[in-house]
């Protein structure tokens, strides 16, 4: 008897430990921002964090089930935007600005799809980014999604690493964004899933902080600040002038049309944590022929809906970033060059996405990228201006 009660008294002893571990630890996740901007995505953030992986997405599909995307109907005209579109823009060492997008909702409704003049400009007045909106596809015609068409001709791109995302450091370049590196950011937005759900890599500051996977969608910026992505080892790949890679998943969209097998539910290939058919916040990032870079951020969107949307508006290849709410978010900043920023500056790309101010925390602790202006357009130059 006497062992037997020291055993029932050991074990009761180790789930009040076990259950007092998680007690407190999910008391701090729900208390801290950087696991996300509401309870349940918190909580979510935590229960992955802690081997409940299985646990979380079970109950994600269920609330999915029990409250999907409304079908039909149709959203606001003011949805699509406001601010210049038709401009003389002069002819230079730049991109041409991007032809207005076609609806993938079918019958576009008045501003679907054109685009609007956003973030800073450069000194010579010389649009460096361009949003536009459109309705994801012919079913959830009520949602609408948002579109940025950035220049890398005009803009330099970096990626934030962080604490949690990928891990370790210090890294070179971290939240918050340094008032320096704010006085010519231009915009701002977030990266992939956590390095463990990703089947990528990620590369910084000279190393590899994970061991980089042959035929992974990858991000890839050079030291001049160009930034591409393709399939890693194939369309991309190291050399001594890459400073930086993150991995995603796989690429959803190549030569210019959406890969195969995208319907295939549940497909590691393309996150496993929510299915590629389910309809909900995503995000990917493209490149055009000409080497424009397009962020695409937005509700009520399968990943056949996001290639679609990142075809659409030129890409020729494209991967998702991260997804669900509180996650995706794109921001715009605007103000004089040379003037100091923060996230009272952002506009964010759907009046639904966070605001900007999570990358001048310093809580924040996940890596994101950031499009600044060149040095080169910092100064007012005569012959462009003419």
């Amino acid at each position: 008897m006497y062992w037997i009660r020291r055993t029932i008294v050991g074990a009761v002893l180790v789930l009040v430990v076990v259950i007092g571990y998680y007690a407190v630890t999910l008391a701090f996740a729900l208390a801290n921002p950087s696991y996300g901007t509401s309870m349940s995505s918190r909580a979510a953030e935590w229960g992955r964090s802690h081997g409940l992986g299985v646990i979380v997405t079970w109950a994600e599909a269920e609330a999915y089930r029990l409250n999907p995307p409304k079908v039909g109907g149709a959203p606001s005209i003011s949805s699509f935007g406001s601010g210049p579109t038709a401009l003389k823009v002069p002819t230079g060492d730049h991109l041409a600005p991007p032809k207005d997008m076609k609806s993938p909702a079918k019958h576009p409704l008045p501003g679907e799809g054109v685009w609007h003049v956003a973030g800073r400009e450069t000194a010579n007045g010389i649009p460096t980014m361009y949003e536009a909106f459109v309705r994801p596809d012919a079913v959830h015609t009520s949602y609408v999604v948002g579109v940025a068409w950035m220049d890398p001709t005009l803009l330099t791109a970096q990626l934030y690493s962080g604490s949690y995302i990928p891990g370790g450091g210090p890294y070179k370049y971290t939240a918050p964004v340094s008032a320096l590196a704010s006085k010519t950011l231009v915009a701002a937005f977030n990266a992939g899933f956590r390095i463990q759900d990703s089947n990528g890599g990620y590369y910084t500051d000279g190393k590899n902080v994970v061991p980089l996977v042959n035929n992974a969608a990858s991000v890839v910026i050079y030291r001049d600040g160009t930034m591409t992505m393709g399939s890693w080892g194939t369309q991309v790949w190291m050399s001594n002038q890459v400073a930086s890679v993150r991995q995603n998943l796989d690429l959803i969209v190549n030569h210019g049309k959406a890969v195969a097998g995208l319907a295939d539910q549940n497909s590691v290939k393309w996150g496993k944590t929510l299915g590629g058919s389910f309809n909900v916040w995503r995000s990917g990032l493209g490149v055009t022929q000409d080497g424009a870079i397009v962020y695409v951020g937005g509700p009520a969107m399968s990943i056949s809906d996001l290639a679609n949307v990142l075809v659409l508006a030129g890409a020729v290849r494209g991967m998702q970033l991260d997804i669900n709410t509180g996650w995706v978010q794109f921001a715009a900043f605007d103000g004089p060059i040379g003037t100091s920023l923060n996230g009272s500056n952002s506009s964010a790309l759907l009046g639904s996405m966070p605001d900007g101010s999570r990358y001048f925390d310093t809580w924040w602790n996940r890596d994101f990228f950031t499009m600044s202006l060149r040095s080169t357009e910092l100064v007012k130059t005569t012959k462009a201006a003419g």
